[in-house]
């Protein structure tokens, strides 16, 4: 229960309450623009490679970008950074909302758009990881795990539905209007903060990014977790393409039906995010466990169930893959000095997004070629696979970490 004690104490801290619910406000926004999106390709297109092509290029900043962006999170204000990247993925919705509600909007403008909007994304997730340990404290990190994964799961539970009732009453323009809007509050929320200045940076940009590489491939359960996440990033947690392509190509279904697909899923994240709360823990092993069962889940989708059976399974396939997610970014957190969180986040982010690009793009071409049903089985058969080979390694049941004053944490493996 200490999770819940150290999240309720983050909620009674003005500043932290403050960002906390309009970070939840952009997200619920964010969901919604993210599934109406995969909706849209599929009405220009109605093709699952031309919709993994989009989310390869949305995905292809984390990749090229994200150690950069582990520099200058750790060289100028994160409080800054996030600014400008809130901004910028704010314009750009803004803009597609005005192509969509003139007419004027085609494929190849979604994709000038996804990749514009991934490079923002790209600089700030590693820079959000890092802000919130920084706005949270070391001592109270657990109980900002528990609030931002309940909040990120319950936005991936409400936008994706919203979504739906929106584009089937109204059309798909405005969940693009909302997510544009929704960026406001986190900004003016960022906007009143007081600035912390950084000591000054001297060394070379180049060795402070190799310095985080060497950290993450240097530390054992690091270099595991981080290996871990990019495979199952890689092959399982493709569900901007799954979902979508399930719904319509297998299922049939109109929009409505695709957002509370979406939004089953997301119920199953929401459990897993309060299940995880309950401890102040790392649990590293359940990392393993949750790609396990994201890729049986997986496999079932291609036995010919009702809808309502898909519904139960993709939710507990969120819950997998929420597991995993949430115990290997606590495990990193927890081990990753304050010194190099910027750049070790970078590259975790990097791994976990910069896989996206061939992970999309494949779950496409097999949804494709295979129909959806075997095409998703196809990729929960490749996650359990590299799960089952991840087994191979040693994984603590549990990690516990001390408050530290000092830079370096001190880390008990159970």
């Amino acid at each position: 229960m200490l999770g819940f004690v150290l999240a309720l104490a983050l909620l009674r801290d003005p500043s932290y309450r403050n960002y906390w619910l309009a970070l939840f406000l952009s997200q619920i926004g964010t969901w919604m623009q993210a599934a109406t999106q995969g909706w849209l390709v599929l009405e220009l297109t109605g093709s699952a490679e031309r919709l993994g092509l989009v989310i390869a290029l949305q995905l292809l900043p984390s990749l090229l970008f994200s150690i950069p962006a582990g520099v200058i999170s750790d060289r100028y204000s994160r409080r800054n950074l996030l600014f400008i990247t809130q901004g910028g993925m704010a314009l750009l919705a803004l803009g597609m909302f005005v192509l969509i509600v003139t007419g004027l909007v085609r494929y190849e403008y979604v994709l000038v758009f996804a990749f514009l909007y991934g490079i923002f994304n790209a600089v700030d997730l590693p820079v959000r990881q890092a802000f919130t340990v920084e706005l949270a404290g070391r001592e109270r990190y657990p109980g900002a795990i528990a609030l931002n994964s309940f909040g990120f799961n319950t936005s991936r539970l409400v936008g994706p539905a919203l979504a739906g009732l929106l584009i089937a009453g109204f059309g798909l323009s405005w969940s693009y209007l909302i997510n544009a809007f929704s960026f406001l509050p986190l900004m003016a929320v960022l906007a009143v903060m007081p600035r912390r200045h950084l000591q000054p940076k001297t060394g070379r940009a180049v060795e402070e990014a190799l310095e985080g590489l060497r950290f993450v491939w240097g530390d054992p359960l690091v270099r595991q977790v981080v290996l871990l996440v990019g495979l199952t990033s890689l092959f399982g947690m493709n569900f901007q393409i799954i979902v979508p392509s399930y719904a319509r190509l297998e299922l049939g279904l109109e929009a409505q039906g695709f957002g509370l697909l979406m939004s089953a899923m997301g119920l199953g994240t929401i459990v897993a995010a309060l299940v995880q709360a309950i401890t102040a823990k790392a649990r590293p092993v359940w990392a393993v466990f949750g790609s396990i069962l994201l890729g049986s889940t997986l496999i079932t989708l291609a036995l010919p169930l009702p809808i309502p059976w898909v519904a139960a399974v993709l939710a507990i396939s969120g819950l997998g893959m929420i597991v995993t997610l949430i115990n290997a970014n606590t495990t990193v957190q927890l081990i990753v000095p304050d010194s190099l969180r910027g750049r070790v986040m970078s590259v975790y982010s990097m791994v976990l997004l910069g896989s996206g690009p061939l992970g999309a793009y494949l779950s496409g071409l097999l949804i494709d070629a295979l129909g959806a049903r075997w095409g998703v089985a196809v990729l929960g058969l490749l996650t359990l696979a590299a799960a089952l080979v991840m087994t191979r390694f040693p994984w603590p049941k549990v990690l516990a970490t001390a408050p530290a004053a000092t830079a370096e944490p001190t880390r008990k493996i159970v």
